[in-house]
């Protein structure tokens, strides 16, 4: 009965060409695959058989030229197993050649597991990553590594999501930007905003990113020029003595700290944390609270606790707000460069040029007064509590722990100028300043 319903379907379909309806058998243009079933409008629909070149085939129902239903596959070599190599993971799954190919599951020694496709021994297709330390990763496989559209939320809380080539994330953050001028000015205690945007390799903003950490931190210019500040220097106590950071603008600062007017903000006047205390703390916080990843990825990645003084990134930005500069902390002493003694110079009185070096000499401000408790200061600040005019550097630094992906993006500076007469004009840079630092 078979053959003779095959005869008429030869008779009645052009060679070459798939039957259009009732039973028949059809070879596809690649060889790969040969259907020997029902049919419907030329597409294989109802109870049928797909072979595989490899011997393995697929029995069982069909709708609308895709395998649908009830159905049966059975594979050519030794089907399900579990294999314990010589390293001891144990793969659970199906096989074909003695290498694991089709579905199956690896449970690797370090304590990774994966979950997904197989073929010829390595992970490729779709499947889902699940590592010792938290991260998880689930989309495309291509000869063993992430290739194609994929999704990673990293133990450190950022989620990446988007296109992967040979294991690396192309649209990845490469550098820290912060928008705005290049130099900004405020006048002594007054608050302001520090905007920021992570950049791919061609300026783009990393928009494919969330949940990178970013610290807002201070440095004050070590030498201050007398043309640009009533502030000549600060002199710093022996045991507050710090190795000076180099800026991208020709000078060198030493840390100063920020503070917040808003609630739970940073604290005024609080001493700067050093970088092994900063990974520490965020290392403490990064590690708190945090459950198993579900199998699908949560959409803002796992959520931890940041200091204050930190931020986490939602699609590739970030914003502090309303901060401003403290006054010095305890060990810090600025030295105030009057116009009375530039002119006294000459007769080299304290506080004055010493004529050997050109160097101003150390004396603190007469009778305990302070330059922010003059006239300059933004209105409603506090005596004592604002920052002396002076040349000042805003930074923001990667601090995400563990680095994502084993890479910290560089810091990013922006000039910031304290003076009396207030802010003046502030032009904005059409784009993004260069404020990261390679």
């Amino acid at each position: 009965m078979a053959a003779a319903r095959q005869g008429v379907l030869q008779r009645r379909d052009p060679p070459g060409r798939p039957p259009q309806d009732g039973y028949g058998v059809y070879t596809f243009p690649n060889s790969f695959f040969r259907y020997e079933g029902e049919w419907r409008g030329g597409k294989t629909h109802g109870r049928g058989k797909l072979l595989f070149k490899d011997g393995s085939y697929y029995e069982g129902e069909f709708a609308d030229g895709e395998i649908a239903g009830e159905g049966c596959r059975h594979w050519a070599a030794t089907g399900h197993g579990c294999l314990v190599d010589q390293d001891g993971n144990v793969y659970r799954g199906s096989f074909h050649s003695n290498k694991q190919h089709g579905r199956g599951h690896m449970a690797f020694r370090n304590g990774d597991t994966y979950d997904g496709d197989w073929v010829r021994g390595q992970r490729q297709g779709h499947g889902v990553l699940r590592c010792a330390d938290g991260s998880t990763y689930e989309g495309q496989w291509h000869h063993g590594v992430f290739s194609g559209l994929g999704s990673m939320a990293h133990c450190s809380g950022v989620v990446y999501r988007g296109i992967w080539i040979n294991g690396h994330p192309v649209a990845r953050a490469t550098r820290i930007a912060i928008l705005g001028p290049e130099t900004l000015r405020v006048a002594p205690g007054a608050p302001f905003t520090v905007r920021v945007q992570l950049q791919r390799e061609d300026g783009a903003a990393a928009e494919s990113e969330d949940g990178r950490v970013l610290r807002v931190s201070a440095g004050v210019r070590y030498v201050q020029l007398a043309a640009c500040s009533d502030v000549c220097f600060f002199r710093v106590d022996g045991d507050r003595r710090e190795a000076p950071i180099q800026t991208p603008f020709g000078f060198e600062c030493i840390a100063y700290p920020l503070s917040s007017p808003s609630p739970g903000g940073l604290e005024p006047g609080a001493a700067p944390e050093s970088a092994g205390d900063e990974e520490a703390a965020l290392t403490s916080d990064a590690l708190r609270g945090q459950g198993d990843t579900p199998s699908s990825l949560p959409a803002g990645g796992r959520s931890a606790r940041c200091p204050e003084d930190c931020r986490r990134v939602q699609r590739g930005r970030a914003e502090f707000l309303d901060i401003r500069l403290g006054p010095p902390p305890p060990g810090y002493h600025p030295v105030p460069f009057l116009d009375g003694l530039r002119e006294k110079a000459s007769s080299g009185p304290a506080g004055g040029l010493d004529p050997g070096t050109g160097t101003p000499t150390v004396q603190d401000p007469p009778g305990g007064s302070r330059p922010d408790e003059a006239a300059g200061a933004a209105p409603g600040t506090a005596p004592g509590t604002a920052a002396f005019p002076g040349e000042y550097v805003i930074m923001v630094r990667d601090v995400t722990a563990p680095p994502f992906l084993g890479r910290s993006l560089p810091t990013a500076f922006q000039h910031l100028r304290v003076s009396a007469s207030g802010p003046g004009p502030q032009p904005r840079a059409p784009g993004e300043g260069p404020t990261a630092q390679d």
